[in-house]
Order: structure tokens, then C-alpha cells, then sequence
């Protein structure tokens, strides 16, 4: 059985389990609706990006929020303002280092009951950056 069903099907997840079973569950959710994954867990510095994809010709950063069965706030919630600064910033730093100039977008992917029955979330254009 693979890890990440094993995972799944465990109602005893540690915080990190559960963040890395929900990214990959959000991996495979997007991977299935036609994006192409680039990276997943790039970092820089003390930033880190979840899921990195392509869309068409647009460069998707993504941020994956799960929660379990017994939680009562929304996963999309805790992706508060100082999340989304790192974020762009993370994003920034890739285009740097990749040489990148193209159209850039920020997403959320949001998982909660997990994991007995995930209801999966996408917010395209979720945030936007200013700079």
C-alpha cells in the first residue's frame, strides 16, 4: 500500500503527516484538472512554497491548507496576511533564481474532514501581489 494512502486512512496524523498528505492530495487534485507540477516544498530561505504548477502558460504558486475531521475553522482561514507577504516573496525570489518573466498567479487549495470524507476546495487568483 502506498504511503500516502496509508496516511489517509490513519486517523492519527501528526500535524506534519497531515500537511504532507494534504499537499499531496492537492498535488494529485490538480494534477488531474490539467496543471503540471513544477516543484512541491521549494524553499528559500525560512519560506517555503507548497505546490509550485503551471497552468497553461500561467506559473501557479500554491498554498495547501488541511484540516482533520474534528476541526471547526475553515482551512482557507489561516492563510492570513503575513502568509500571503511570505508567499510573494517566496514567489519573487523563484522568478529570480529561475530567470522567470511570466504571468503569475496565487492559489489556495483547501482540505478539510480529512480524512475520512476531504472536501477539496480550489480559490483560483486567491490573492494578488502589488508589487
Amino acid at each position: 500500500m502506498c504511503l500516502a494512502l496509508q496516511l489517509q486512512m490513519s486517523d492519527n496524523l501528526n500535524h506534519i503527516e497531515l500537511g504532507k498528505a494534504g499537499e499531496f492530495m492537492a498535488m494529485v487534485f490538480l494534477k488531474n484538472k490539467g496543471f503540471k507540477l513544477l516543484n512541491m516544498n521549494w524553499r528559500w530561505s525560512n519560506l517555503e512554497v507548497d505546490l509550485i504548477m503551471q497552468e497553461k502558460n500561467i506559473l501557479v504558486f500554491v498554498e495547501v491548507k488541511t484540516r482533520s475531521n474534528g476541526s471547526y475553522i475553515l482551512p482557507e482561514y489561516s492563510v492570513n496576511h503575513k502568509k500571503m507577504q511570505n508567499l510573494i516573496k517566496a514567489a519573487e525570489q523563484y522568478l529570480y533564481i529561475h530567470k522567470l518573466d511570466c504571468e503569475v498567479r496565487f492559489d489556495i487549495v483547501s482540505i478539510s474532514n480529512f480524512p475520512k470524507s476531504p472536501n477539496i476546495v480550489h480559490f483560483k487568483d486567491a490573492f494578488y501581489s502589488y508589487n
